[in-house]
Protein backbone atom coordinates (compact mmCIF):
# COMPACT_ATOMS: atom_id res chain seq x y z
CA UNK A 1 0.00 0.00 0.00
CA UNK A 2 1.27 3.13 -0.79
CA UNK A 3 2.11 5.47 2.22
CA UNK A 4 -0.04 8.98 1.89
CA UNK A 5 2.30 11.82 2.50
CA UNK A 6 0.29 12.51 6.15
CA UNK A 7 1.66 9.38 8.09
CA UNK A 8 5.44 8.06 9.42
CA UNK A 9 6.10 5.13 10.15
CA UNK A 10 6.22 3.20 13.95
CA UNK A 11 8.94 1.05 15.11
CA UNK A 12 8.51 -0.85 18.35
CA UNK A 13 11.83 -2.30 19.66
CA UNK A 14 12.34 -4.39 22.54
CA UNK A 15 9.50 -3.44 24.30
CA UNK A 16 8.99 -5.10 27.44
CA UNK A 17 6.40 -3.75 30.84
CA UNK A 18 5.92 -6.24 34.03
CA UNK A 19 3.73 -5.17 36.70
CA UNK A 20 5.53 -6.68 39.57
CA UNK A 21 6.30 -10.82 38.82
CA UNK A 22 3.69 -10.50 35.66
CA UNK A 23 4.87 -9.56 32.34
CA UNK A 24 2.36 -7.35 30.39
CA UNK A 25 4.77 -6.97 27.27
CA UNK A 26 7.84 -9.42 26.82
CA UNK A 27 10.56 -8.28 24.26
CA UNK A 28 7.93 -7.50 21.53
CA UNK A 29 9.10 -5.48 18.32
CA UNK A 30 7.14 -4.57 15.47
CA UNK A 31 7.64 -2.54 12.24
CA UNK A 32 4.58 -0.45 10.97
CA UNK A 33 5.33 1.49 7.37
CA UNK A 34 3.77 4.51 7.24
CA UNK A 35 -0.04 4.56 6.00
CA UNK A 36 -0.27 1.31 7.59
CA UNK A 37 -3.71 -0.44 9.45
CA UNK A 38 -2.32 -2.56 11.88
CA UNK A 39 -4.54 -4.31 14.50
CA UNK A 40 -3.34 -5.48 17.87
CA UNK A 41 -5.35 -8.67 18.56
CA UNK A 42 -5.43 -11.01 21.70
CA UNK A 43 -7.34 -12.28 24.14
CA UNK A 44 -8.20 -10.10 27.70
CA UNK A 45 -4.67 -10.12 29.24
CA UNK A 46 -2.55 -10.81 25.86
CA UNK A 47 -0.95 -6.99 26.34
CA UNK A 48 -2.12 -5.56 23.44
CA UNK A 49 -4.10 -2.70 25.51
CA UNK A 50 -1.05 -2.17 26.93
CA UNK A 51 1.05 -1.81 24.09
CA UNK A 52 -1.04 0.96 22.39
CA UNK A 53 -1.34 2.67 25.53
CA UNK A 54 3.13 2.80 25.65
CA UNK A 55 2.82 4.16 21.91
CA UNK A 56 0.37 6.97 23.22
CA UNK A 57 2.70 7.77 25.90
CA UNK A 58 0.15 7.14 28.65
CA UNK A 59 2.32 4.00 30.09
CA UNK A 60 5.93 3.92 30.15
CA UNK A 61 7.84 1.17 29.47
CA UNK A 62 9.80 -1.17 31.02
CA UNK A 63 12.46 -0.93 28.55
CA UNK A 64 12.92 -0.64 24.74
CA UNK A 65 12.35 1.88 22.61
CA UNK A 66 9.36 3.12 20.06
CA UNK A 67 10.03 5.78 17.05
CA UNK A 68 7.59 7.76 15.05
CA UNK A 69 9.94 7.78 11.70
CA UNK A 70 13.27 9.21 12.99
CA UNK A 71 12.21 10.60 16.32
CA UNK A 72 12.61 8.58 19.69
CA UNK A 73 9.42 9.02 21.07
CA UNK A 74 10.29 6.93 24.08
CA UNK A 75 9.92 9.63 26.51
CA UNK A 76 8.15 12.48 24.85
CA UNK A 77 4.89 13.20 26.64
CA UNK A 78 1.25 11.77 25.11
CA UNK A 79 0.43 15.73 24.63
CA UNK A 80 3.36 16.26 22.45
CA UNK A 81 3.41 12.93 20.26
CA UNK A 82 0.81 14.84 17.79
CA UNK A 83 -1.48 11.72 17.73
CA UNK A 84 -5.36 10.61 17.36
CA UNK A 85 -6.67 8.84 20.14
CA UNK A 86 -9.99 7.18 19.83
CA UNK A 87 -11.06 5.19 22.39
CA UNK A 88 -13.80 2.61 23.44
CA UNK A 89 -16.06 5.18 25.53
CA UNK A 90 -16.16 7.86 23.21
CA UNK A 91 -14.55 10.36 25.83
CA UNK A 92 -16.58 13.36 24.49
CA UNK A 93 -17.22 16.50 26.49
CA UNK A 94 -21.06 16.38 27.74
CA UNK A 95 -21.54 20.05 28.19
CA UNK A 96 -20.15 20.81 24.98
CA UNK A 97 -21.61 20.40 21.04
CA UNK A 98 -20.66 17.85 18.84
CA UNK A 99 -18.62 21.37 16.70
CA UNK A 100 -17.29 22.16 20.05
CA UNK A 101 -16.11 18.54 20.80
CA UNK A 102 -14.42 18.20 17.40
CA UNK A 103 -12.99 21.68 17.44
CA UNK A 104 -11.22 21.07 20.97
CA UNK A 105 -7.82 19.62 19.71
CA UNK A 106 -7.42 22.83 17.54
CA UNK A 107 -8.31 25.02 20.56
CA UNK A 108 -5.57 23.55 22.31
CA UNK A 109 -2.82 23.74 19.78
CA UNK A 110 -4.44 27.23 19.08
CA UNK A 111 -5.27 27.11 15.58
CA UNK A 112 -6.99 30.52 14.19
CA UNK A 113 -10.95 30.84 15.11
CA UNK A 114 -11.59 30.84 11.17
CA UNK A 115 -9.10 27.78 10.22
CA UNK A 116 -11.11 25.75 13.12
CA UNK A 117 -14.38 26.55 11.56
CA UNK A 118 -13.52 24.89 8.14
CA UNK A 119 -11.41 22.31 9.30
CA UNK A 120 -14.64 21.19 11.80
CA UNK A 121 -16.36 21.37 8.71
CA UNK A 122 -14.53 19.12 6.73
CA UNK A 123 -14.25 16.76 9.70
CA UNK A 124 -18.00 16.12 10.36
CA UNK A 125 -18.17 16.27 6.33
CA UNK A 126 -15.75 13.08 6.28
CA UNK A 127 -17.79 11.25 9.60
CA UNK A 128 -20.94 11.71 7.49
CA UNK A 129 -22.62 14.09 10.26
CA UNK A 130 -23.21 17.21 8.20
CA UNK A 131 -25.56 19.57 9.78
CA UNK A 132 -24.68 18.20 13.55
CA UNK A 133 -22.84 20.47 14.65
CA UNK A 134 -24.88 22.44 16.93
CA UNK A 135 -26.48 19.29 18.42
CA UNK A 136 -25.53 18.20 22.19
CA UNK A 137 -23.24 15.27 22.15
CA UNK A 138 -25.98 13.14 24.49
CA UNK A 139 -28.67 14.08 21.93
CA UNK A 140 -26.41 11.58 19.66
CA UNK A 141 -26.97 7.44 19.29
CA UNK A 142 -24.16 5.29 20.19
CA UNK A 143 -23.21 5.61 16.07
CA UNK A 144 -22.51 9.25 16.11
CA UNK A 145 -21.05 9.60 18.73
CA UNK A 146 -18.11 7.12 17.66
CA UNK A 147 -18.19 9.24 14.65
CA UNK A 148 -18.01 12.66 16.50
CA UNK A 149 -14.88 10.59 18.83
CA UNK A 150 -13.43 9.57 14.90
CA UNK A 151 -13.65 13.18 13.64
CA UNK A 152 -12.27 14.95 16.63
CA UNK A 153 -9.27 12.39 16.33
CA UNK A 154 -8.81 13.14 12.49
CA UNK A 155 -9.29 17.04 12.98
CA UNK A 156 -5.69 18.21 13.28
CA UNK A 157 -4.81 15.76 10.13
CA UNK A 158 -2.43 13.39 12.69
CA UNK A 159 0.32 11.43 10.90
CA UNK A 160 -0.63 8.67 13.39
CA UNK A 161 -4.20 7.28 14.83
CA UNK A 162 -4.37 4.46 17.44
CA UNK A 163 -7.49 3.23 18.71
CA UNK A 164 -8.59 1.41 21.46
CA UNK A 165 -11.64 -0.93 20.36
CA UNK A 166 -13.69 1.99 19.44
CA UNK A 167 -16.58 -0.31 18.21
CA UNK A 168 -16.85 -2.82 21.05
CA UNK A 169 -19.84 -0.75 22.21
CA UNK A 170 -22.47 -0.94 19.13
CA UNK A 171 -24.64 -3.42 18.35
CA UNK A 172 -23.77 -6.33 16.24
CA UNK A 173 -24.90 -5.34 12.94
CA UNK A 174 -23.93 -1.15 13.41
CA UNK A 175 -20.48 -2.65 14.44
CA UNK A 176 -20.26 -4.13 11.02
CA UNK A 177 -20.64 -1.08 9.16
CA UNK A 178 -18.71 1.08 11.03
CA UNK A 179 -15.93 -1.39 10.40
CA UNK A 180 -16.26 -0.65 6.29
CA UNK A 181 -16.46 3.04 7.56
CA UNK A 182 -13.46 3.20 9.27
CA UNK A 183 -11.64 1.60 6.89
CA UNK A 184 -12.91 3.75 4.13
CA UNK A 185 -11.85 6.62 6.54
CA UNK A 186 -8.33 5.08 6.76
CA UNK A 187 -7.84 4.92 3.08
CA UNK A 188 -9.03 8.59 2.41
CA UNK A 189 -6.52 9.96 5.39
CA UNK A 190 -3.75 7.58 5.03
CA UNK A 191 -3.02 7.97 8.45
CA UNK A 192 -0.51 4.88 10.24
CA UNK A 193 -3.03 3.54 12.25
CA UNK A 194 -2.75 0.92 15.06
CA UNK A 195 -5.93 -0.45 16.39
CA UNK A 196 -6.77 -3.08 19.38
CA UNK A 197 -9.89 -5.48 19.43
CA UNK A 198 -10.22 -8.80 20.89
CA UNK A 199 -12.81 -9.62 18.03
CA UNK A 200 -10.98 -12.18 14.93
CA UNK A 201 -13.60 -10.95 12.44
CA UNK A 202 -12.99 -7.42 13.11
CA UNK A 203 -9.25 -7.69 12.79
CA UNK A 204 -9.75 -9.88 9.77
CA UNK A 205 -12.23 -7.13 7.55
CA UNK A 206 -10.09 -4.32 8.25
CA UNK A 207 -6.42 -4.72 8.66
CA UNK A 208 -3.72 -4.32 6.45
CA UNK A 209 -1.66 -6.64 8.65
CA UNK A 210 -2.64 -8.87 11.90
CA UNK A 211 -0.69 -8.52 15.14
CA UNK A 212 -1.66 -11.71 17.45
CA UNK A 213 -0.30 -11.13 21.07
CA UNK A 214 -0.56 -13.77 24.23
CA UNK A 215 0.42 -13.61 27.73
CA UNK A 216 2.53 -10.16 26.29
CA UNK A 217 4.31 -11.88 23.80
CA UNK A 218 3.97 -11.25 20.08
CA UNK A 219 2.80 -14.61 18.05
CA UNK A 220 2.61 -13.86 14.51
CA UNK A 221 2.34 -10.77 12.41
CA UNK A 222 0.80 -11.28 8.82
CA UNK A 223 -1.55 -9.89 6.48
CA UNK A 224 -5.30 -11.42 7.21
CA UNK A 225 -5.45 -14.48 4.51
CA UNK A 226 -2.11 -15.34 5.87
CA UNK A 227 -3.45 -15.53 9.38
CA UNK A 228 -6.02 -17.46 8.77
CA UNK A 229 -4.91 -20.05 6.45
CA UNK A 230 -0.73 -20.26 8.17
CA UNK A 231 -1.36 -19.99 11.59
CA UNK A 232 1.95 -20.43 13.30
CA UNK A 233 0.92 -22.62 16.21
CA UNK A 234 -2.45 -23.99 17.78
CA UNK A 235 -3.19 -20.55 19.72
CA UNK A 236 -3.45 -18.89 16.97
CA UNK A 237 -5.14 -21.31 14.91
CA UNK A 238 -8.17 -21.39 17.69
CA UNK A 239 -7.88 -17.67 18.07
CA UNK A 240 -8.39 -16.77 14.42
CA UNK A 241 -11.32 -18.78 12.90
CA UNK A 242 -14.04 -21.18 13.69
CA UNK A 243 -11.94 -24.21 14.05
CA UNK A 244 -11.39 -27.94 16.00
CA UNK A 245 -7.86 -28.60 17.13
CA UNK A 246 -7.14 -32.37 16.95
CA UNK A 247 -3.66 -34.50 18.47
CA UNK A 248 -2.41 -36.16 15.29
CA UNK A 249 0.67 -37.96 14.41
CA UNK A 250 3.06 -37.38 12.29
CA UNK A 251 2.83 -40.20 9.44
CA UNK A 252 5.67 -38.73 6.97
CA UNK A 253 6.70 -35.79 5.74
CA UNK A 254 3.33 -34.70 3.98
CA UNK A 255 0.87 -36.47 6.20
CA UNK A 256 -0.22 -37.40 9.63
CA UNK A 257 -2.78 -39.86 10.62
CA UNK A 258 -5.74 -39.42 13.22
CA UNK A 259 -7.75 -42.43 14.65
CA UNK A 260 -5.61 -44.50 12.49
CA UNK A 261 -6.64 -43.05 9.47
CA UNK A 262 -4.36 -41.40 6.87
CA UNK A 263 -4.48 -37.36 6.09
CA UNK A 264 -2.22 -35.66 3.40
CA UNK A 265 -1.70 -32.43 3.48
CA UNK A 266 -0.22 -29.90 0.54
CA UNK A 267 2.02 -28.27 3.04
CA UNK A 268 5.24 -29.17 4.65
CA UNK A 269 4.57 -30.55 8.13
CA UNK A 270 6.31 -28.58 11.08
CA UNK A 271 8.93 -29.96 12.94
CA UNK A 272 8.68 -32.05 15.90
CA UNK A 273 5.88 -33.89 17.26
CA UNK A 274 3.25 -32.41 18.87
CA UNK A 275 1.47 -31.82 16.15
CA UNK A 276 -2.05 -30.35 16.04
CA UNK A 277 -4.86 -30.53 13.23
CA UNK A 278 -6.67 -27.35 12.29
CA UNK A 279 -10.07 -28.20 11.36
CA UNK A 280 -11.82 -25.21 10.03
CA UNK A 281 -15.95 -25.87 10.11
CA UNK A 282 -16.61 -24.49 6.65
CA UNK A 283 -13.32 -26.47 4.86
CA UNK A 284 -15.28 -29.93 5.83
CA UNK A 285 -17.59 -31.32 2.99
CA UNK A 286 -20.21 -34.19 3.30
CA UNK A 287 -18.02 -36.46 1.13
CA UNK A 288 -20.16 -37.11 -1.40
CA UNK A 289 -20.14 -33.46 -2.26
CA UNK A 290 -16.29 -33.36 -2.47
CA UNK A 291 -14.21 -34.13 -5.45
CA UNK A 292 -11.30 -35.41 -3.70
CA UNK A 293 -10.99 -39.30 -2.30
CA UNK A 294 -8.77 -38.78 0.21
CA UNK A 295 -8.61 -37.50 3.64
CA UNK A 296 -11.95 -39.27 4.26
CA UNK A 297 -13.38 -38.55 8.03
CA UNK A 298 -15.97 -41.22 9.40
CA UNK A 299 -18.42 -40.60 11.93
CA UNK A 300 -21.99 -39.85 13.48
CA UNK A 301 -23.98 -36.93 13.13
CA UNK A 302 -24.64 -36.13 16.64
CA UNK A 303 -26.61 -32.26 16.38
CA UNK A 304 -27.36 -30.11 12.99
CA UNK A 305 -27.81 -26.60 14.48
CA UNK A 306 -29.67 -23.83 12.28
CA UNK A 307 -28.08 -20.39 12.52
CA UNK A 308 -29.81 -18.24 10.18
CA UNK A 309 -27.24 -17.92 7.36
CA UNK A 310 -25.67 -21.16 8.12
CA UNK A 311 -25.76 -24.30 9.74
CA UNK A 312 -23.68 -26.07 12.13
CA UNK A 313 -23.53 -29.83 12.03
CA UNK A 314 -21.68 -31.44 14.47
CA UNK A 315 -20.10 -34.77 13.65
CA UNK A 316 -18.31 -37.21 16.52
CA UNK A 317 -15.13 -38.94 15.20
CA UNK A 318 -14.69 -41.19 17.85
CA UNK A 319 -12.43 -41.14 21.26
CA UNK A 320 -14.47 -38.46 22.64
CA UNK A 321 -13.43 -36.20 19.59
CA UNK A 322 -16.16 -33.91 17.94
CA UNK A 323 -15.84 -31.58 14.32
CA UNK A 324 -18.17 -28.55 13.34
CA UNK A 325 -18.98 -29.12 9.70
CA UNK A 326 -20.65 -24.98 8.17
CA UNK A 327 -22.21 -24.56 5.56
CA UNK A 328 -24.61 -22.03 3.87
CA UNK A 329 -28.28 -22.57 3.90
CA UNK A 330 -28.79 -22.59 0.37
CA UNK A 331 -31.28 -25.27 -1.19
CA UNK A 332 -28.23 -27.33 -2.44
CA UNK A 333 -26.39 -27.47 0.84
CA UNK A 334 -29.93 -27.87 2.75
CA UNK A 335 -30.68 -30.70 0.43
CA UNK A 336 -27.58 -32.69 1.13
CA UNK A 337 -27.06 -32.40 4.86
CA UNK A 338 -26.86 -35.11 6.90
CA UNK A 339 -29.56 -35.44 9.78
CA UNK A 340 -28.84 -35.97 13.70
CA UNK A 341 -27.78 -39.78 14.21
CA UNK A 342 -27.07 -40.68 11.27
CA UNK A 343 -23.43 -42.20 9.89
CA UNK A 344 -21.73 -39.80 7.34
CA UNK A 345 -18.44 -39.54 6.19
CA UNK A 346 -16.60 -36.19 5.60
CA UNK A 347 -14.41 -34.93 3.61
CA UNK A 348 -11.34 -32.37 3.91
CA UNK A 349 -9.39 -31.22 1.30
CA UNK A 350 -5.42 -31.72 1.29
CA UNK A 351 -5.29 -28.14 1.00
CA UNK A 352 -7.43 -27.18 3.81
CA UNK A 353 -5.69 -29.95 6.25
CA UNK A 354 -3.38 -27.21 8.37
CA UNK A 355 -1.42 -29.07 10.89
CA UNK A 356 1.06 -26.82 13.23
CA UNK A 357 2.91 -27.36 16.17
CA UNK A 358 0.79 -27.11 19.95
CA UNK A 359 2.91 -24.15 20.89
CA UNK A 360 5.92 -22.49 19.48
Amino acid sequence: MAAAAQSLPISIRGVSKHYGSVAALDNVSLEIAAGEFVTLLGPSGSGKTTLLNILSGFIRLGQGEVFFGDENVTLVPPHKRNIGLVFQNYALFPHMTVAENVAFPLNARKVPKAKIVERVKWALNLVKLDGFGERGAHQLSGGQRQRVALARAVVFEPKIILMDEPLSALDKQLREHMQIELRHLHETLGATTVYVTHDQREALTMSDRVAVLNHGRLIQLDKPRALYDSPVDAFVADFVGESTLLPVRRHDNESVTLNGTRLRTSRSLPPGDDLILVVRAEKLLPAARSASNVNLLPGRVREVVFQGESVAVFVELGQGQTVVMRHPTNQESLAALPTAGQETTLSLHPESTIVVPASR
